[in-house]
């Protein structure tokens, strides 16, 4: 059976762990506190479920998953993530994690910064514009539900929603995209890395990151993005999924 190993317990990392647990993959989740502050966690996730410190995760891992924001000082097990695929959800929110001058002028993405922390690993964005929390303004039970569940559906279904994965690894968007495909999701392949700004908060398909786009509106949306919006709109604090 696979091995997610997530590095991060806020919401995203354990809303994540719940969606993965359920659809049969197993989870080793790693906080900055250590193991013994998430027993509870893991016996509500049930026996696919446990806690470890963050290079016990990264070491069991089949791929893994960074639930955090990215800092330049950020200590990453690196040893025991080189050559595994590591799925980066981070958004880029100057409010929240300060100005990174090579991002504001266009010449990297925030996960290309990932990726120089990872060298050994094949970085790759994903699960970026789904929400870890229930919709805002609910209209309906099912919105009490985090995006990632509500939204879901069966492949094939007429109404089944899309997400992007960028990487410079084909072998990773490969991966994620057969993740996509077991929590419910289409994949849109918006590689590589340098191409990852397309998906960012402020960009046309960033306004549906609440209730959704189709594959073929998703490719649209992605095509239809500018780069000059990117900045103004990591300034804005505002909710984010990630």
């Amino acid at each position: 059976m696979t091995t997610i190993g997530i590095l991060g317990a806020g919401q995203a990392g354990t809303t994540l762990a719940r969606v993965a647990t359920a659809a049969g993959y197993d989870v080793v989740i790693a906080n900055s506190r250590g193991p013994e502050t998430l027993q509870r966690l893991v016996k509500d996730l049930g026996p696919r479920a446990r806690a470890a410190y963050a290079a016990e995760a990264a070491a069991a891992a089949d791929f893994a998953v960074t639930a955090f924001p990215y800092a330049p000082g950020d200590r990453l097990p690196v040893q025991e993530l080189a050559g595994k695929v590591v799925i980066d959800n981070n958004n880029y929110m100057v409010w929240r994690d300060g100005n990174f001058p090579d991002v504001d002028a266009g010449l990297k993405t925030i996960h290309e910064l990932r990726q120089e922390q990872l060298p050994a690993s094949k970085v790759v964005k994903a699960f970026n514009h789904v929400q870890f929390h229930e919709r805002f303004h609910l209209r309906v039970p099912s919105d009490a539900l985090p995006a990632i569940i509500r939204l879901a559906r069966p492949a094939g279904a007429p109404d089944r929603k899309a997400l992007a994965v960028s990487s410079d690894y084909p072998e990773a968007v490969e991966l994620v995209t057969r993740f996509y495909d077991d929590l419910g999701f289409d994949a849109v392949d918006n590689s590589p890395l340098s191409e990852s700004w397309r998906s960012s908060p402020g960009t046309p398909m960033w306004r549906h990151h609440v209730d959704g786009q189709s594959r073929e509106e998703l490719i649209r949306n992605l095509q239809r993005a500018q780069r000059s919006v990117i900045a103004a709109a990591a300034q804005a604090k505002g909710p984010s999924p990630a």
